[in-house]
C-alpha cells in the first residue's frame, strides 16, 4: 500500500517521534504514505499527532500542534503538550484521591501549607475544564475525530462538567463561611470521582506493549487494595470524631488500649499515629483477620463494619480472580498484547518501514478498541437472522448511493445482505491507481481522496469522497484496471462488497445492471477526469446490450417461455438483433417451424 502526499496542505516547524502504541489512533495519514511519489509531509505533523479533516479540496493549516479553523483552535488529543498537561493533572488527581478522604476524616479546616497546596491544585483543575472545551474528541459510534467547538461543548456539558466545576469549589472556605457545618463538609466527597483519571491510566498502561503487562496488573491491585483501605480508615476515624466530646469514650478508638497505651484523649495524638491505627484496623478488617484487639463499640461502628466487610468479600473475589486471571492468561486484554507482540517480531524480523508499521500497528489497536469484528459475533446466528440485521444496519445507506438510484426494491436487498463493514484509519490506501479491484466499497463515515498520479510523478486530487458514495465500481463494470488512488483521510467506517457476489446478482437483475450503468454514466459528467472514461462505460453498456440480446435469442430458439419473459421484464428489446443479425421473433419463429 501506497500514495503520496495530497496537494493543498501547509505545515510549520519540524522534528520526529516514535509510533504511540497507549491508543489505536494513527490519525498522521501523511507519515502512512511516504512510499509514493509525491512531496514528503513534515514529520512534526506525527510527532504532534494531528488529524487531517477533510474539507473541501482537502486544505488546512496546522501550527504548533493547534488545528486551525474558522471557530477557533482546537487541540488533538495527540498534542504532545497536552499529553504533557494530562501527565500534570494525573499527578494531581492521584493527590487529590487520596487527600480527600484524608481531609474529610482527619481535619476540620486545613492549616495553612495544606490549605495553599489544595487551592493550587483546585486551580490546575479549573484550568483543565476550560482546556477541555477546546479539545477534539473522537465519536464513539463513527469512530471519526470531532473539530466542532459546539460539539465538543456540548459533550462535554452533557457528561462531567458539573462534577468536575463542583469538584473545583473551595469546600474548606465554604464549610468555614457556613458556620461549619457538617453537612456541608459531605460535598467534598464529590472530588472522589477523580480517581476515574488514574483508572482510565491503568486501561492504557495494560494496552502498551512496551510495559510488562504482569506489572501493570500487579500495580493496579496494589492501588485498589490501598485506596480502598485508605478510605475506609478516613470513615472509621470520621466515625469516632463526630460523637460529642463526652461519648468519645465509646468509639472504637477512645475506648482502645494497647499494652500501656491509652487512646483515651485520642484528639491529642499526633496525626501519623491516628492515621496508622485507622489503617490497621481497616486492613485486619478488609482481611477478616480480625484479632479482636480492635473492634467495633457502638451502633454506627457496627453498621458500617457490616457493610464494609460484606465489601470486602466482593473486592477479595476481585483481586484473587485477576491474580488467577494473570496466571492463567486469556483476558481479551492480553490476547490483544499477544498478537501485538507477534506483529512486532514479525515486523523487526521483515524490516518493515515506518508507514507500514504504523499502519498495521494502528489497524490492530482500532480493531481491539472498536471490536467491529461482527462475524466472530454474528456466526452462531442463522442467516436469515443475520440478513435482518444486515437489512437494519445497512440498507438506509444503500439507499441513498447514487449508483444505486432507481434499483428495485429486491436488487438493493440483496446487495445488503452480502456487505461487510470494515474501518480504515487515515493514511490508509484503499486502491492503487492501475491495480486490479475486486472489491466495490460505499462509505458511510468519514473522507476519502480520489487521487490520480500523472505521468511526471505529482498528484492530482480527483474528488473527494463522503458519506453515500462508493468507489471501485468503474473498475468491476468496465472490466478496466482502476483508473485512480482511493486514499482515506478521516478514519472510515466502509461497507465492503465482493465483485463475485455483485456480478451475481446482476446476471440475475438485468434491469438494475443497466440502471446501474445509467447512473455511472450520468454521476461522471460531472468530472473531467472521469469524464474521460465516457467512451469505456458506453462501450460496457452496448456489450451488455448485445450479451442481452443473444440470450434473448438462445431462449427464443429454444422456445424458454419463461426465460424469454424474465429477460424481456429486465429490459430485453425483442426486436434487438445480434452480431448475426437475427432477432428473437425470428429464432421463436425458426422454433415453432422446426
Amino acid at each position: 500500500m501506497g500514495g503520496s502526499s495530497g496537494g493543498g496542505v501547509s505545515y510549520r516547524s519540524g522534528g520526529e517521534s516514535d509510533v504511540e502504541l497507549e491508543d489505536y489512533e494513527v490519525d498522521d495519514f501523511r507519515d502512512g504514505i511516504v512510499e509514493s511519489r509525491g512531496n514528503r509531509f513534515n514529520p512534526l505533523t506525527n510527532f504532534l499527532g494531528l488529524d487531517f479533516a477533510g474539507g473541501s479540496g482537502g486544505k488546512f493549516t496546522v501550527i504548533n500542534g493547534i488545528r486551525d479553523i474558522s471557530r477557533g483552535s482546537i487541540v488533538h488529543p495527540d498534542n504532545r503538550w497536552y499529553k504533557a498537561w494530562t501527565m500534570f493533572i494525573l499527578i494531581w488527581a492521584l493527590y487529590s484521591s487520596f487527600f480527600t478522604p484524608l481531609e474529610f476524616g482527619f481535619f476540620r479546616g486545613l492549616p495553612e501549607n495544606l490549605f495553599i497546596l489544595d487551592i493550587a491544585g483546585q486551580i490546575a483543575f479549573l484550568v483543565d475544564i476550560v482546556l477541555t472545551f477546546f479539545v477534539a474528541y473522537r465519536d464513539s459510534r463513527t469512530y471519526r475525530m470531532i473539530y466542532k467547538r459546539s460539539s465538543i461543548a456540548l459533550r462535554y456539558l452533557k457528561s462531567t462538567f458539573i462534577i468536575d466545576l463542583l469538584a473545583c469549589m473551595p469546600w474548606d472556605i465554604i464549610y468555614k463561611a457556613a458556620g461549619e457545618k457538617e453537612e456541608v463538609r459531605y460535598l467534598l466527597l464529590i472530588r472522589l470521582y477523580r480517581v476515574h483519571r488514574v483508572i482510565l491510566f491503568f486501561h492504557k498502561m495494560e494496552k502498551d506493549i512496551r510495559i510488562n503487562y504482569l506489572f501493570t496488573r500487579i500495580v493496579k491491585l496494589i492501588f485498589v487494595e490501598l485506596y480502598c483501605t485508605h478510605t475506609a480508615a478516613c470513615i472509621f476515624y470520621y466515625l469516632a470524631t463526630t460523637l460529642p466530646a463526652s461519648q468519645e469514650g465509646y468509639t472504637w478508638i477512645g475506648s482502645l488500649k494497647l499494652g500501656d497505651y491509652s487512646y483515651s484523649k485520642f484528639r491529642e495524638i499526633d496525626l501519623w499515629t491516628r492515621y496508622t491505627t485507622s489503617m490497621y484496623f481497616a486492613v485486619v478488617t478488609m482481611a477478616t483477620v480480625g484479632y479482636g484487639d480492635i473492634h467495633a463499640v457502638n451502633m454506627r461502628e457496627m453498621i458500617f463494619a457490616m457493610v464494609y466487610i460484606s465489601f470486602d468479600m466482593i473486592l477479595g473475589a476481585y483481586l484473587i480472580g485477576n491474580m488467577t486471571a494473570l496466571i492463567v492468561k486469556g483476558s481479551k486484554t492480553e490476547r490483544f498484547r499477544d498478537k501485538m507482540a507477534d506483529i512486532m517480531r514479525y515486523m523487526n524480523r521483515n524490516k518493515l518501514g515506518r508507514n507500514i508499521r504504523g499502519q498495521i500497528t494502528g489497524h490492530l489497536r482500532l480493531q481491539y478498541e472498536s471490536s467491529y469484528t461482527e462475524a466472530a459475533v454474528l456466526q452462531d446466528i442463522p442467516v436469515s437472522i443475520r440478513a435482518k440485521i444486515a437489512q437494519t444496519l445497512y440498507l438506509p445507506y444503500i439507499e441513498k448511493v447514487p449508483l444505486f438510484r432507481g434499483c428495485s426494491s429486491e436488487f438493493i436487498n440483496q446487495i445488503v445482505i452480502r456487505l461487510h463493514e470494515e474501518f480504515f484509519l487515515p493514511g490508509e490506501v484503499i486502491m492503487e491507481q492501475g491495480s486490479v479491484v475486486d472489491q466495490l466499497y460505499f462509505v458511510c463515515h468519514g473522507v476519502l481522496e480520489e487521487i490520480g498520479i500523472t505521468k511526471d510523478g505529482s498528484e492530482e486530487i480527483v474528488a473527494v469522497l463522503q458519506p453515500d458514495h462508493s468507489f471501485g465500481e468503474i473498475s468491476i463494470l468496465c472490466n478496466i484496471p482502476q483508473p485512480y488512488t482511493v486514499r482515506v483521510a478521516e478514519l472510515c467506517r466502509i461497507l465492503r462488497l465482493d465483485k463475485q457476489s455483485f456480478m451475481n446478482i446482476l446476471e440475475i437483475f438485468f434491469h438494475d445492471g443497466r440502471r446501474i450503468l445509467n447512473n455511472l454514466l450520468e454521476g461522471k459528467e460531472s468530472n473531467v477526469r472521469i469524464k474521460q472514461l465516457e467512451s469505456d462505460i458506453t462501450f460496457h453498456i452496448s456489450k451488455q446490450e448485445a450479451e442481452l440480446a443473444l440470450k434473448l435469442n438462445s431462449a427464443a430458439f429454444y422456445g424458454d417461455l419463461y426465460q424469454l419473459k424474465s429477460l424481456i421484464r429486465a429490459g430485453g428489446d425483442p426486436n434487438k438483433t445480434d452480431y448475426d443479425g437475427r432477432s428473437p421473433l425470428v429464432c421463436f419463429y425458426s422454433f415453432s417451424v422446426s
